[in-house]
């Protein structure tokens, strides 16, 4: 045997006719055939099928080892070379692809497409044309499995359709509802959603309380109350898998909970957990943690599927709470305002029906009925005062704020565009900001926005209602920043009405402040002075 000789091995299974092999290659190749299980070889192993497409020996041996179908077609359609995994290909798949081949010429040089085999697999090809050293035409064809991919992408689409569910709420509908109903609403979303799509049942919701830093179980569903009501906090040590990912803002697998330190009793049975972060842009406002009486139940598909519902249920939760505030905020705003503007009267017919019960009282019962019939009115009078509360087509605070005349220095020029559908509401924004120096662009529809958007050379602030006849409030706030990059937007809605979820996808991407009508007027004047960075007037 030739020392000089490379070695050229058959692989196990080949039809390669190895006797026709030698007498053609013999000179130059040692030609060996290799049983399965068989002692390796030194030198340059192939198949004998490069030689006759000519790829490098090399690189052959790379191609036949990456996940990557690949292949080498001749100008007729047929493979002169293909690797290991091009050869799995289904047969569906691979007439398809020389299909494609035969007809690149008519389409050029390279082809990409996406390719759907019959047993639901989906395979993104890429077709070459280049020639070889004789000149010949030959055909790189690339097709990599991207079936887990697409239907990961899928999931996530509907993810994302269903975090989008979580804000639509019907207008009339969430005027009727309470704290309760409306975070029962969202609830069923959520635990509809997480059934469906993630296949998690047992899971529990809590939200980093303000006051106390107390991770507060708002959501829970499969999980015992007495485990829902632990106390735990956003702390790396002490308060469980909970605590941790509150801590750190990274979402937790736990395999086994019998041997994981971090975790602590959770639903009986409880095997092993996944625990998520609710993010809120860069702030972690809480955690979702799932659990599982199967060990080793979560993957990491499942974490990043997790990761993903979980920021739309952190900006539902944060818009929720944003009307509970808001809206208790402003109710609360307008009683003690009408409380104050009618205490003196109230006080004064009180004092004079007194009086008159004193005076009179005793020689006429029927007027003394009467007197005692005002006195009870008007402490009725105070008493609903409380209960009552302003609704979405007007503002808090008008006649002390139209009272304001004169200019605030830091606002004066300011100019403004308001748009609102309501002419009250545009009337009262107009004069408040005029009243203050501003010069201020009305506007009644989404149409006459986008007009006077393209006919301004500049803007200081857009406020616009988040409904418009013929736009919503996404639209408006993506037309102005299209228009003027770094123009502040404010955005107002009736108690969270936000159908089009401008408030979620406006927020991504920089909104200033959103306003919940009925608004007192201050708290407008007060959004208005941060947006343009004036100061408070009295500052």
């Amino acid at each position: 045997m030739d020392a000089e000789r490379r070695k050229l091995l058959v692989a196990p299974g080949s039809d390669v006719p190895v006797e026709r092999l030698r007498e053609a290659l013999g000179e130059a190749f040692e030609i060996v055939e290799h049983a399965e299980g068989g002692e390796p070889l030194a030198g340059v192993i192939c198949d004998p099928k490069i030689l006759r497409a000519g790829v490098p020996e090399d690189l052959a041996l790379v191609l036949a080892q990456i996940p990557d179908a690949v292949a080498l077609g001749d100008e007729d359609g047929h493979w002169v070379w293909q690797n290991r995994a091009f050869e799995g290909l289904p047969s569906d798949v691979k007439q398809k692809i020389r299909t494609r081949v035969q007809r690149l010429d008519e389409d050029g040089s390279r082809a990409s497409a996406e390719i759907d085999a019959r047993n639901g697999e989906v395979f993104r090809t890429s077709i070459s044309r280049v020639s070889d050293a004789g000149g010949r035409a030959r055909y790189v064809v690339v097709a990599r499995d991207i079936s887990e991919d697409r239907r990961l992408a899928q999931r996530v689409e509907a993810l994302n359709r269903a975090g989008e569910e979580l804000l639509r709420i019907d207008k009339d509908q969430i005027r009727r509802m309470s704290v309760i109903d409306r975070l029962k609403v969202v609830e069923e979303k959520i635990t509809k959603a997480l059934h469906d799509l993630l296949h998690f049942d047992n899971f529990t919701i809590r939200l980093i309380d303000p006051s106390s830093g107390r991770l507060e179980t708002v959501i829970s569903r499969g999980i015992p109350e007495a485990v829902a009501d632990l106390e735990l906090y956003p702390e790396e040590s002490g308060s469980g898998v909970s605590g941790w990912v509150a801590s750190t803002g990274r979402s937790y697998i736990c395999r086994d909970t019998e041997n994981d330190p971090l975790f602590l009793p959770g639903m009986e049975g409880a095997a092993s957990s996944l625990t998520v972060p609710l993010r809120l842009h860069d702030r972690i406002i809480g955690i979702m943690d799932i659990e599982s009486t199967k060990p080793d139940a979560f993957s990491e598909t499942d974490r990043r599927l997790a990761e993903v519902f979980a920021r739309h249920i952190a900006m539902a939760l944060h818009i929720l709470d944003l009307l509970v505030v808001e809206r208790s905020a402003t109710n609360a705003s307008a009683c003690d305002r009408v409380e104050g503007e009618l205490r003196e009267p109230l006080d004064d017919i009180l004092h004079e029906t007194e009086a008159m019960i004193a005076e009179h009282g005793g020689q006429d019962p029927q007027a003394l009925a009467h007197l005692e019939r005002i006195r009870e009115d008007v402490r009725a009078i105070r008493a609903r005062m409380r209960e009552v509360a302003g609704g979405p087509q007007t503002l808090l605070g008008i006649e002390r704020a139209m009272q304001h005349r004169g200019p605030e220095p830091a606002l004066m020029g300011k100019r403004v565009l308001v748009a609102d559908d309501e002419k009250k509401i545009r009337r009262i924004l107009g004069d408040v900001l005029r009243h203050r120096g501003c010069e201020v662009i009305i506007c009644a529809d989404g149409q006459e926005v986008m007009d006077r958007l393209e006919e301004l050379d500049h803007l200081d602030l857009v406020i616009s209602d988040i409904k418009l006849p013929d736009r919503n409030g996404y639209e408006i706030f993506h037309a102005a920043r299209r228009a003027f990059p770094d123009v502040p937007v404010i955005l107002m809605t009736g108690f969270g009405y936000d159908p089009h979820h401008s408030i979620v996808r406006a927020s991504e991407e920089g909104l200033q402040a959103v306003l919940f009508k009925p608004f007192p007027i201050e708290k407008m004047l007060e959004e208005v002075r941060k947006a343009v960075g004036a100061p408070p007037p009295d500052a």
